[in-house]
């Protein structure tokens, strides 16, 4: 569970629920036009931006906003290595019944076991690579659109609540209901665009550069281990997907053995 996305999405809004509540009645906040306007137009118009099969699959990628864990990288690289002492020691054929952290990795390994030239690992697992970051950009760009389209219709609800306004002032209990919608169609719009599809849509660009760089690091290590690199020789090129600070750490403690 990603607690920054869960606590960062409840506390926004305890803290507009809050301030509702405390400064007026909080009815006056609910109007099932305004809803209607913003939340299905809204999803009618950015259903309309794709397939009915990309809209709904954007919904179950956010998911990932929430729920997506990945090994560390530190912790890749050591299983890295220890997979390439096996094959070096071993033998690839050793690999097969070799338990892994990562389905990519897996799939890595099982070119291994195919005595596939390094050319078409390569060829095939960047395409793999590829394919998933087209599939995770997919959902941002849902979410993105969504967006950008929530304030539009809570602007388009604005003037259709002034239109019904001032069309009707001969009628004063017209005007307050008219008021309303013109101006929480805004809010409502707001409110989808900045405290919840503006942040799913970056936490699912996070998740997306963090699988490439995870996919990356397997690809440059599964090629190491068919060439027969030395493992200690993947280990110093692996080390580059770490942090600063744990490649300083990792330098020291070499340095002290």
């Amino acid at each position: 569970m990603d607690f920054a996305t869960l606590f960062g999405l409840v506390g926004a809004t305890l803290v507009i629920g809050s301030a509702i509540v405390l400064g007026a009645s909080s009815q006056v906040f609910l109007n099932m036009p305004s809803v209607l306007i913003v939340l299905v137009g809204s999803f009618c118009v950015v259903m309309a931006k794709f397939s009915f099969g990309q809209f709904l699959g954007a919904f179950k990628a956010a998911s990932r906003a929430f729920s997506f864990k990945l090994p560390d990288t530190e912790a890749l690289i050591n299983e890295v290595v220890d997979i390439a002492n096996i094959a070096r020691k071993q033998g690839v054929l050793a690999l097969e019944e070799k338990e892994v952290s990562a389905t990519f990795l897996r799939q890595g390994i099982q070119f291994l076991l195919e005595s596939q030239p390094a050319e078409t690992i390569e060829k095939l697992m960047q395409k793999e690579r590829l394919l998933t970051l087209d599939r995770n950009r997919m959902g941002a760009k849902v979410f993105r659109a969504l967006a950008d389209v929530g304030p539009a219709m809570g602007m388009i609800g604005t003037i259709v609540g002034l239109v019904q306004m001032l069309s009707n002032m001969e009628d004063p209990k017209s005007i307050g209901p008219a008021m309303a919608v013109a101006l929480l169609t805004t809010l409502y719009g707001a409110i989808l665009a900045t405290m919840f599809a503006s942040p799913i849509a970056d936490k699912l660009e996070l998740r997306m550069t963090e699988e490439a760089r995870m996919q990356a690091l397997i690809i440059d290590a599964v090629i190491a281990i068919q060439e027969g690199r030395n493992p200690r020789v993947i280990e110093q090129m692996l080390s580059s997907y770490l942090p600063p600070s744990k490649r300083e750490q990792n330098g020291e403690a070499e340095t002290a053995s």
